[in-house]
């Protein structure tokens, strides 16, 4: 395949601090973008027309292979302002192997990892201006694939679009620092054996929203779901994986076996608890389970976590005949250091001694 060596600046739109001015103290999630993005194309055995261009609306032919066949692929991560003035991107190189092994399960071509990070790294640079000043606040980046072939028929497209998009963002749970609820799906599911689970598409996240208003409409913020066979094995919420903390000071989060997300934050959260001296078990953690040891006291925490949510902690689960609560409905002693760590390496406010920040500006 051919490949050329980076993305290009074709035109330069204003980034400036001006032009940032429209932020609020802390904007929507994904409601405001920057004045750049980057773009690419697939043709069949190469890609081209890797650029950073102004941010535009895109036109496909209504028989665009993804809008009927679902050929569509995603990445998230951001980038964080510095006590310098500078920038960075956490983990970016795991996020482009992400991206590669998400193309491979959707038969999609894969980009090239050093293309990812050369997308990420150059409109994450240009538009630094647009990270915003708050507390929590951060540049998310939104990396995408479809299949672009104006055709229909079941295959593999030959014509793939590539884009990363910027936009300005601050908490993701607004309001909802002290905690989450949950709402237990129990007859729907996100992924079943042998699926997209460890896929990062939008099939996956589809699939979630009925159960996400099941959520709503019964008064919880977001909705976890259990596995598809036996429907009793806690997966994952619909869009982030989830941490129990017991009394003993264990850790313990789901194996992933296929049907949940490999997130980059629940692998840097494992990392940094075990460098701290806890033990983390990747194990089977059953509903009736959680709730047995919520209500005994042996669960002390509980907690959610990605990339736009970071970490949050859960503080009450309801099931559709009863709930129960986490702890005492407060943000746990531990949760709250391991977010800490986190965050503090981030945004460069501790030493960095797994290389996993890495600066652009």
């Amino acid at each position: 395949m051919k490949r050329i060596s980076g993305f290009t600046v074709q035109s330069s739109a204003d980034s400036s601090a001006d032009a940032a001015s429209r932020l609020t103290d802390n904007p929507a999630f994904g409601r405001v973008f920057t004045t750049h993005m980057a773009s690419a194309r697939f043709t069949g055995d190469a890609w081209v027309d890797c650029e950073i261009v102004p941010t535009a609306p895109v036109s496909i032919h209504p028989s665009t292979m993804a809008l009927h066949y679902a050929q569509e692929i995603f990445e998230g991560l951001k980038v964080y302002r510095l006590p310098d003035g500078g920038a960075a991107l956490f983990r970016p190189d795991a996020n482009a192997r992400r991206f590669r092994r998400s193309a491979q399960r959707l038969a999609m071509p894969e980009l090239p990892e050093s293309l990812f990070l050369d997308s990420v790294r150059k409109l994450g640079s240009i538009d630094k201006a647009w990270i915003p000043g708050t507390p929590g606040g951060a540049l998310y980046l939104r990396p995408f694939m479809f299949a672009s072939e104006a055709a229909l028929g079941v295959k593999p497209a030959m014509e793939y679009r590539y884009f990363v998009l910027a936009c300005p963002v601050g908490d993701y749970f607004h309001g909802k620092s002290a905690g989450v609820s949950l709402w237990v799906s129990e007859s729907l599911s996100r992924a079943g054996p042998g699926g997209t689970g460890d896929a990062k598409c939008g099939g996956n996240y589809a699939s979630s929203l009925a159960a996400q208003a099941e959520a709503t409409a019964n008064g919880c913020d977001q909705v976890v779901f259990l596995d598809a066979v036996e429907r009793r094995w806690v997966e994952e919420l619909g869009g982030m994986n989830v941490f129990f903390v017991f009394k003993n000071g264990l850790i313990q989060t789901p194996p992933l076996t296929g049907t949940i997300l490999p997130g980059i934050t629940r692998d840097s959260l494992i990392t940094l608890a075990r460098d701290q001296g806890y033990e983390v078990r990747e194990a089977p953690y059953s509903i009736d389970q959680w709730q047995a040891d919520a209500r005994s006291g042996l669960l002390a925490e509980a907690f959610a976590c990605g990339t736009a949510a970071v970490v949050t902690p859960i503080v009450e689960v309801t099931r559709a005949s009863e709930k129960f609560q986490i702890g005492d409905r407060l943000p746990g002693t531990l949760t709250q250091r391991l977010k800490k760590a986190l965050t503090d390496i981030q945004y460069g406010k501790a030493k960095d001694k797994f290389g996993w920040l890495e600066r652009i500006s």
